[in-house]
């Protein structure tokens, strides 16, 4: 039997690079899955049928995560299209980066919105239906940069950091219903984003990561996994790390 048959996952941001690795996991070991994007265009189209391939349930959603009544009627939807939410993956995220000298107030708050309010968007929507359940697992994509910080990304690490002290925190709010809340902290991992960074940029990262490689969406998936499947059921409020020894 798979680990995850018979459940419900919602991946935010589930389009592309680590959202996608992520739902594309969760579908393998059977999951029904919800994306939802910004848009509904050919790619998260394409997602959802990459999805459908697996023989689970897989659907698309157009939704602006951080809009706080957007969010609301999208996971009403989901709800009842597919009966039940199991897991909520909050992944959907951007990066405006820039020294804080320069940086601008809609830099700032774009950054906010998107990484950090729909953390709390999507928590609250889903907490009445694993409530009921009394079951679920919430698992929100912060970064190391929250954990250590990063110049120039003084708008990203810090809606990052506040990812980790909103999961400890709900963590306790939410445990007492058997709702597991827990963050993953990716390093440097390969994505479209990241390969277009400069060489020299991509080899300077690899020379401070103790495995001396950058990490790939597989690798974030993985644990996405775990912390998905009852293997993490005694497992909540935790930040795991997957940064190859960079942060220890």
């Amino acid at each position: 039997m798979k680990l995850l048959e018979g459940k419900t996952a919602v991946v935010t941001g589930g389009a592309r690079g680590i959202g996608k690795a992520i739902a594309l996991k969760l579908a393998s070991q059977g999951a029904n899955i919800a994306i939802t994007d910004l848009a509904l265009d050919d790619k998260s189209k394409a997602v959802e049928a990459e999805l459908a391939s697996y023989g689970i349930k897989a659907k698309a959603y157009a939704s602006n995560a951080a809009h706080y009544e957007d969010t609301k009627k999208v996971i009403a939807e989901i709800a009842r299209e597919f009966e039940k939410i199991d897991i909520l993956v909050n992944n959907a995220g951007i990066t405006k980066d820039g020294a804080l000298k320069r940086m601008t107030e809609e830099q700032w708050d774009m950054v906010i919105a998107v990484n950090l309010k729909s953390v709390f968007n999507f928590t609250q929507a889903v907490q009445p239906y694993m409530w009921k359940q009394g079951a679920g697992s919430i698992i929100n994509m912060s970064s190391v940069v929250g954990v250590s910080g990063n110049a120039n990304q003084a708008n990203y690490a810090a809606s990052k950091a506040g990812i980790i002290g909103f999961t400890k925190s709900v963590a306790k709010e939410m445990g007492t219903r058997n709702i597991r809340v827990n963050a993953i902290a990716p390093g440097f991992i390969e994505t479209e984003m990241t390969a277009a960074l400069p060489e020299e940029v991509r080899k300077g990262w690899n020379e401070k990561i103790p495995l001396r490689r950058a990490g790939t969406v597989e690798d974030v998936a993985n644990v996405a996994l775990f912390l998905s499947a009852d293997l993490s059921s005694y497992v909540s409020g935790q930040v795991i790390n997957v940064c190859g020894g960079m942060n220890t």
